[in-house]
């Protein structure tokens, strides 16, 4: 390809990484189907291309679903113990953020529900609410009709419905959020906890690091109580950890988040999902392989001083 051609598809990356990133959850594999689109790209006829921008929407869509479908991912998110890659404050791949549809389709509350919707019915919700596709350029990209496009965002809408936001998460706002449950859960205080809980509060962790399994609680007294016992700090845990790691308070896919780093290296992120002035849900994540772009990220750019300076 000419320089001009290579030039003009990785203008368009960022977009398509931000939505191949939206419709499976996982950085590493929204620049593996980006990748792919590019090969596509190369190799088409792009004489007969009448628009750039919607021919690689279309591939790099189907591409994201294809994975979706494949029997590898069934098997690895039918177990629940799948949770998506956090992308630090500041990643490009977080896309779009001017409203607050576009914020909260990143959110890892929203992609863990759009986890649950079928594969079709995801990709409506994210090109519509995030990237704001007509139902005509929908149906065009899926080959799908229009009243099914139309029926398909209606049902991922009311499914997304009670998770909505009420809107971005400041820096101070977040390390405020932080703060105060990481003073709580380290009080030796557990009521401390269970009162910054909503009563249907829900936490779940992919087990990586000091916990070593997936788990999941809906009991504010359960929730309060397992966080409560991470925050002792043993020796065990550090073995189990790789070191003694700094608390910082971050945004961690818009949400206000406990990041956990060892040297340069983020071991652990929990993202805490507010509702009003209580925290809803909880969802840690600590396999190495889902935090290899959030150090990368983190080694990147600026941060200010831990809350805990070694844990």
């Amino acid at each position: 390809m000419d320089t001009a051609t290579v030039e003009r598809f990785e203008a368009g990356r960022p977009r398509l990484a931000s939505l191949a990133y939206r419709l499976l959850g996982s950085a590493a594999d929204a620049e593996d189907v980006v990748q792919d689109a590019f090969l596509r790209w190369q190799a088409a006829d792009r004489d007969r291309i009448r628009v750039p921008e919607a021919w690689l929407t279309k591939v790099v869509t189907n591409l994201a679903l294809d994975r979706l479908r494949s029997a590898q991912a069934r098997r690895e998110r039918a177990v629940g113990a799948w949770l998506p890659e956090p992308l630090l404050e500041g990643d490009p791949m977080l896309g779009p953020a001017e409203t607050v549809e576009q914020r909260e389709s990143v959110s890892v509350a929203v992609l863990m529900l759009l986890e649950r919707l079928p594969p079709v019915e995801r990709a409506v919700y994210v090109l519509r609410e995030a990237f704001a596709y007509s139902h005509n350029e929908i149906a065009e990209i899926l080959d799908v009709s229009v009243s099914a496009s139309q029926q398909h965002a209606l049902r991922a809408r009311r499914h997304v419905a009670a998770e909505r936001r009420a809107g971005a998460v400041d820096r101070e706002a977040a390390r405020r959020i932080v703060e105060e449950f990481i003073a709580a859960a380290a009080s030796g205080e557990t009521e401390r906890l269970v009162a910054m809980l909503t009563e249907d509060a829900t936490a779940v962790s992919d087990g990586g690091g000091v916990m070593g399994r997936f788990w999941s609680e809906t009991a504010p007294a359960r929730i309060a109580a397992t966080f409560r016992a991470a925050f002792k700090p043993t020796e065990a845990k550090r073995r189990l950890a790789g070191g003694s790691p700094a608390i910082h308070a971050g945004i961690v896919n818009g949400a206000p988040a406990m990041i956990a780093v060892i040297g340069d290296r983020v071991a652990g992120v929990v993202v805490l999902d507010p509702r009003g002035d209580k925290i809803a849900a909880l969802h840690g994540i600590a396999h190495r392989d889902s935090l290899a772009r959030a150090t990368r990220q983190w080694r990147r750019t600026g941060h200010g001083a831990p809350f805990i300076e070694s844990w």
